[in-house]
């Protein structure tokens, strides 16, 4: 069977990356398509495999700002000659063209947050730059039009969590197959916790990473924030003498990042949660914003230490809450595998003998 993969852009590695390379792993010969790639930013693995980029990935460096451009590159991709085609997405990726005979299945991560439930956040709240508002004003109808039109090109969907589930039903009117993403659990260790909370995240808005640095920074707690992103500057001018940002780091540093913590603080509502199930993985807990996927991950007791509203009375109850409480590591841990990678290609396979 011939089989490509189309995931979004390939620009770094986050979770939906991970997700490539369980695929890659489970389709050893599968080829690889994406808007945007840059090869030193992503793994040995995804490098090894025959990547075609589209006509954009010139304008890498700018990703973020040609998102009216992308229909047209992700619609000008040659797919003839496979018989399976896997799109990943959380940015545009499903909108691809293929053959009639062609089964397409689509791993949903999320629509895409800024054209569907956050749309009124990035255009009321989290924009300030009028040219930045006037443009998402002026292309949010013509794409979501696109959007929900290309949902239709899909044979099936999987969703990340049933959480996920849910959005696809509300923005494509369409059924899909929940298939919690892969992590590694077994890479990860339990270390005695020292002094600091971990945050690892990508710096923008809708992660409320300012929620977090507000109450560490005023409870007097040390807090370690790994991931980069557009808002980086504003949130390092934030700091106090408790908080550092580490930027991204290596696979080895970040386990030993999660190994040492006391908690895991994911101040936003997550499209499922890889970093959850890393901590876990790692028999931490979760403080966390008690809203979307990371209700799927922390549901054994003591795993998840959750707060309604994304307020900084919330966050603080949760955090003395946590530190009045006694952590079972290896239940944590034990709990963690369910979603390994084993799992997650038990599940695909699955889903690719069931007829399309």
């Amino acid at each position: 069977m011939r089989v490509a993969i189309v995931h979004y852009w390939l620009v770094n590695m986050r979770g939906g990356e991970k997700v490539i390379e369980a695929l890659c792993r489970l389709f050893p010969e599968a080829e690889l398509f994406t808007l945007f790639y840059e090869p030193d930013r992503v793994s040995p693995l995804i490098r090894s495999r025959r990547v075609t980029a589209s006509f954009l990935n010139p304008l890498r460096k700018h990703y973020r700002a040609v998102l009216p451009l992308m229909p047209l590159a992700l619609e000008s991709f040659d797919l003839r000659k496979f018989d399976l085609v896997i799109s990943s997405e959380s940015g545009p990726a499903k909108g691809i063209v293929t053959s009639a005979s062609t089964r397409h299945i689509c791993y949903c991560h999320t629509p895409m947050r800024y054209l569907w439930d956050l749309y009124p956040d990035y255009l009321h709240e989290w924009t300030s730059n009028p040219l930045k508002r006037a443009a998402i004003a002026l292309f949010g109808n013509y794409l979501r039009i696109w959007d929900y039109a290309a949902s239709a090109r899909v044979d099936n969907f999987i969703a990340n969590s049933a959480n996920v589930q849910r959005r696809i039903q509300k923005a494509y009117r369409r059924e899909s197959t929940v298939i919690h993403p892969p992590v590694d659990v077994a890479a990860f260790s339990w270390q005695p916790a020292e002094d600091y909370y971990l945050i690892v995240s990508e710096l923008v808005a809708y992660k409320r990473i300012e929620l977090a640095l507000r109450v560490c920074s005023r409870m007097g707690r040390r807090l370690v924030v790994v991931g980069d992103g557009p808002e980086r500057r504003r949130l390092s001018a934030l700091t106090s003498s408790g908080i550092s940002f580490r930027g991204r780091v290596s696979d080895e540093e970040l386990r030993g990042l999660y190994s040492r913590c006391r908690a895991l603080i994911v101040p936003g509502e997550e499209d499922f949660g890889i970093t959850a199930v890393e901590a876990l993985a790692s028999g931490k807990p979760v403080v966390a914003l008690g809203r979307g996927g990371v209700l799927e991950i922390a549901t054994v007791p003591g795993a998840g230490y959750f707060f309604d509203e994304p307020s900084e009375s919330g966050l603080e109850s949760a955090l003395i809450q946590f530190e009045e409480s006694e952590v079972d590591r290896e239940a944590l841990q034990a709990h963690a595998s369910q979603f390994s990678e084993e799992v997650f290609r038990e599940k695909v396979s699955s889903l690719l003998l069931t007829p399309g």
